[in-house]
């Protein structure tokens, strides 16, 4: 039976390698505003204002046309932030989250799994979740807020699975394939990993 990648630091081969396991590990999450692509549209009809809004999978920051880059930057990382606590405002409760999962179940699973507990953890720093099939209990880590519905949907729905099928065998992805937004979402966490792992440049004199 493969290892579960999400919840040993022990690491599988390629072809049965689930992102969000090993390859996760000591990588604090980045916000999801700072894993989006950013798109800077400049206005000459624009003199004053600021705003910024999600489209699709992009970040798009509206802003003057005589902005400087000094500036582009500065506002940029201003309205990543406002737009990431307004997100937050929106973050699923336990009881919520446990709902999300009874619906997901439900859809994608044929209501066969049903776990006890569903709730967010803030002690899971190398994982994005876990589950306990004895305990039928599912554990989601607190980074995972504020980042996109789908993407959370994914990994509940990834631990919902593991109640049915406790590997990473082929019957265990077959059971994530009704779920249309798998790779999407498997990719979006590898973006967000690949992100943490960039070099912090030193800022420039004067800066």
């Amino acid at each position: 039976m493969p290892v579960d990648p999400l919840h040993s630091a022990a690491r599988p081969p390629r072809s049965a390698q689930n992102p969000l396991g090993p390859s996760f590990q000591g990588t604090e999450a980045f916000p999801a505003a700072e894993a989006r692509a950013v798109e800077v549209r400049r206005s000459a009809r624009r003199r004053r204002t600021v705003s910024a809004y999600r489209e699709g999978d992009r970040t798009v920051v509206l802003i003057p046309a005589r902005m400087s880059d000094a500036e582009e930057k500065r506002w940029v990382t201003v309205m990543l932030d406002r737009l990431a606590a307004q997100e937050s405002k929106r973050i699923l409760g336990d009881t919520e989250l446990a709902e999300r999962a009874e619906r997901l179940s439900g859809q994608y699973l044929g209501g066969r799994a049903r776990p006890d507990t569903v709730r967010w953890v803030t002690n899971q720093n190398t994982r994005w979740g876990s589950c306990t099939p004895a305990e039928g209990s599912i554990r989601l880590s607190h980074r995972l807020q504020g980042m996109p519905e789908y993407v959370v949907d994914y990994v509940l729905l990834h631990e919902l699975a593991h109640l049915l099928v406790p590997g990473h065998g082929p019957a265990f992805w077959r059971l994530l394939e009704a779920y249309p937004r798998t790779e999407r979402a498997r990719g979006y966490l590898e973006g967000v990993v690949a992100a943490g792992r960039l070099p912090h440049l030193p800022a420039a004199r004067g800066e």
